[in-house]
């Protein structure tokens, strides 16, 4: 009896022995579910749309959950979503990849989202969705599109703007002309919020942008027009003005005023109107305006002082020129060459043409007569060249030398005879 009661008892140890090894197997061969991968960090812009993967390997039988875990908020679970937010869906590619897609992204979803599998004990994973948003200028706290300001006074240029990451904001000028920092130095960019411009100048009028970016596009900017006043100015180039009778002359004035001038001619008290006589003329840039008045047919009566006048309404100024008479230019004489060593019977004028014509009658030398028969007069001989008497010159130019006696009195007698 005792005997089979043993043999039970070590039947029934054996089964449970088996049993537990069958099961120890089972489990080695069985693995429990794990991550293949980290959730990465994912950054996005406003308004697009994201995606979180969360790889697990042997799931099994169990399941997997997404939560924020920065609004305490479950999400998914399974292929279930649980928030009552429409932008949030789960999709599962039959293997082991889980994806959280959140459209339209908001900024409220930036945080962490945590995926966590229901083992015993609980195993997870955590992921960053940044999300970054492009700037953008807040109007209300920055300066207004235009402002206007005397001249020599401060003027502060103001600009705020939001985004994600924080944005940078700089200022240049439109016209890329350089910006005066504390009336010290000048630069192409100004870096900061607030722009400072000290005793500002007419120079330093136009348009400035303020720029802001922080890396996400686009970048942004805003258009500020600074207008700065200031009563006319004039400056006259010529204040005495010169013309012939009969002949067209243009008097010029330069204006700068701001706000606009208004810009006309007066002479002798009276405002010079658009006539067949007198032609007005205004070119305008910026705050600099050139006025010409064209005075036609010039007459006596239209020399004098003539005044260029701008006004505005911080004030009045004016520029005066006097047109005087200039006689009319003559004809230049006609210029004479005269051959060196030729007498006067030799010389001739010659005409701009470069003709040669024979001197007038009033201008020849007279003509000698001739003496009556008889032997005739001794003739004077060549002067010497050279100091040699009979040699010829070969310069064109004679030479005075001194004459014997026998020659003075021939020449003598042949003067005697030849005159009338």
């Amino acid at each position: 009896m005792e005997k089979r009661t043993t043999t039970s008892r070590s039947g029934r140890y054996l089964k449970i022995g088996i049993f537990q090894l069958v099961t120890l197997m089972c489990q080695a061969v069985t693995e429990e579910p794990r991550f293949a991968e980290p959730i990465p960090n994912v950054t996005v812009a406003l308004g697009r749309d994201a995606s979180l993967p969360c790889v697990v390997d042997h799931l099994g039988n169990y399941k997997v959950a997404w939560i924020h875990i920065d609004r305490q908020m479950i999400l998914t679970i399974h292929r279930h979503v649980i928030a009552r937010v429409p932008r949030f869906s789960v999709t599962h590619d039959n293997q082991k990849t889980w994806l959280l897609h959140v459209s339209s992204v908001q900024q409220e979803d930036r945080g962490y989202y945590m995926c966590q599998v229901n083992t015993n004990p609980m195993i997870s994973q955590v992921g960053y969705l940044q999300v970054v948003v492009p700037p953008n200028i807040v109007d209300a706290d920055s300066t207004p599109s235009s402002v206007a300001v005397r001249e020599n006074q401060n003027l502060t240029l103001t600009c705020r703007a939001n985004g994600f990451p924080t944005p940078k904001l700089s200022w240049r000028r439109e016209d890329s002309q350089p910006i005066s920092v504390d009336r010290r130095k000048k630069v192409s960019t100004f870096e900061g919020e607030s722009l400072n411009l000290t005793r500002i100048s007419r120079t330093e009028m136009g348009a400035y942008l303020c720029i802001a970016s922080n890396g996400v596009p686009p970048s942004v900017s805003k258009r500020i027009i600074v207008d700065v006043e200031f009563s006319p100015m004039i400056w006259v180039p010529n204040q005495l003005v010169g013309a012939p009778s009969g002949t067209d002359v243009t008097l010029d004035c330069h204006t700068e005023a701001y706000p606009r001038a208004i810009s006309y001619w007066v002479y002798q008290s009276v405002m010079l109107l658009p006539t067949q006589k007198y032609t007005t003329e205004t070119s305008e840039n910026s705050y600099r305006a050139h006025m010409k008045l064209t005075v036609r047919g010039l007459q006596s009566s239209d020399f004098g002082n003539y005044r260029c006048i701008s006004k505005n309404s911080l004030g009045e100024t004016e520029g005066s020129i006097r047109l005087y008479e200039i006689p009319m230019p003559s004809s230049p004489p006609k210029p004479t060459k005269v051959i060196s060593g030729a007498s006067k019977e030799e010389r001739v004028s010659v005409n701009r043409e470069g003709g040669v014509q024979s001197p007038p009658p009033s201008s020849r030398a007279p003509t000698a007569s001739l003496p009556p028969p008889g032997p005739p007069a001794p003739r004077p001989p060549k002067p010497p060249v050279n100091g040699t008497p009979g040699a010829a010159s070969s310069t064109g130019c004679r030479r005075i030398v001194k004459w014997t006696q026998p020659f003075l009195v021939a020449t003598g007698i042949f003067m005697f005879l030849a005159t009338p």
